[in-house]
């Protein structure tokens, strides 16, 4: 059994080895500072446990103390930046906002489109223990219509949980989309787990608007139309 299950990490290792670089790839065409910065990172942390190793008379331990925490120091850093190069390139594009509450944790139960126009304003929810949030990205005049709408059917049919909107931008009251994460799991909790399950399955029952029509998941290309049925919501 543990033979197998260390061909199988061997197998596996090749395979991470290979989405780090192209992680890599991808964060240094949005960051061409990110190898220089690495390296700094690094070297810098491990010269600063050596240092003390010399003063202290204990090179080698702290030597290897130093390295351990070089290389620690420069994955968290690594995977910051190149999170903050995903987001970049997600900027602005239709369904962004999607891709992120898809990874945004457990917990929180998320519906994509439930609500969009032909101009590809689309809103978004997501249920958890903070309520409902309605999650908006568009045209910040076309999409408030969008919102009002959803905030009227959530208010006939869960009128006992609060419903909190988000829209998402770079305006005054948006919230950037690297920001959109933090912001949901700062909101305060105020249902239990049984209220949040009861929550979902009251919205099951009304249905979506994109019930019948898969969404892919991450952005969505800039050529899609949306049919004209779809242009009120529901």
């Amino acid at each position: 059994m543990a033979r197998k299950e260390t061909a199988a990490d061997a197998a596996a290792e090749p395979g991470r080895l290979k989405q780090i670089a192209l992680t890599y790839k991808m964060t240094r065409k949005a960051d061409s500072k990110i190898g220089l910065v690495l390296a700094a990172v690094g070297i810098l942390t491990l010269g600063v446990f050596l240092a003390i190793g010399f003063l202290i008379g204990h090179p080698v331990y702290l030597g290897i103390l130093g390295l351990l925490l070089a290389f620690l120091a420069t994955a968290i850093v690594f995977g910051r930046r190149a999170e903050r190069a995903a987001f970049g390139q997600m900027e602005g594009q239709p369904g962004a906002a999607a891709a992120v509450l898809d990874n945004i944790g457990r917990g929180w139960t998320t519906t994509p489109a439930v609500a969009m126009n032909r101009s590809q304003d689309v809103v978004h929810r997501a249920v958890g223990k903070a309520g409902i949030v309605l999650v908006a990205e568009g045209n910040p005049n076309r999409v408030k219509s969008l919102l009002a709408a959803e905030k009227k059917k959530m208010a006939r049919i869960v009128s006992d949980v609060p419903v909190n909107d988000i829209l998402v931008g770079t305006g005054e009251g948006q919230v950037e989309l690297k920001k959109l994460r933090t912001t949901m799991l700062k909101l305060p909790r105020v249902l239990t787990g049984p209220q949040v399950t009861t929550t979902n399955d009251r919205l099951r029952a009304m249905g979506d608007l994109m019930s019948n029509m898969p969404l892919p998941k991450g952005p969505m290309p800039k050529g899609m139309r949306m049919p004209r049925g779809g242009s009120k919501g529901r």
